[in-house]
């Protein structure tokens, strides 16, 4: 079976410096091969996919092992998973679900690397005595840890 350090040790010689990074490798006991990959300023190209498969296809003997390989960028539903996905969707909306169940959705507004910051806005009642609701905009920081997943939110606006 095809290790998956090979394959992770493979896309990063080829994407060092780049300005592109790799998400997730996955590699399936029947070896089947996955490679997500992201850039940090655009979005990726087909040619930059068929670029990065075949340099990892070209490093890889099918005579020893045949392999199925799959090289992508990490779709739009897909959570975000790696530090640098983070900071590419800064003044994005996103939904994050805490680990204990709480689930927020708004703006990111800022990344560290401990922690993230969200922009939440919502129309509150504010005093009972009025029948209007007024916006209400919160800053929510999590830290990286209780955070269960983030997923980018998908407007056709």
């Amino acid at each position: 079976m095809i290790l998956e350090d090979t394959i992770v040790k493979l896309v990063n010689e080829k994407l060092e410096g780049s300005g592109k990074f790799l998400v997730e490798v996955r590699v399936r006991p029947s070896n089947k091969i996955h490679v997500f990959f992201d850039d940090e300023n655009k979005g990726l190209a087909v040619a930059d996919c068929v670029e990065l498969s075949k340099y990892i296809e070209s490093n890889l003997d099918r005579d020893k092992e045949d392999f199925e390989l799959e090289v992508s960028s990490p779709g739009l539903d897909q959570p975000l998973l790696v530090y640098k996905q983070y900071i590419k969707t800064i003044g994005k909306q996103v939904n994050v679900l805490l680990k204990k169940g709480e689930k927020h959705t708004g703006k990111l507004v800022a990344v560290t690397e401990q922690e993230i910051s969200i922009e939440k806005t919502t129309r509150e009642r504010r005093d009972p005595a009025k029948k209007k609701r007024e916006l209400v905009v919160e800053n929510i920081t999590v830290q990286f840890p209780e955070i269960k997943e983030t997923r980018r939110v998908v407007s056709f606006n």
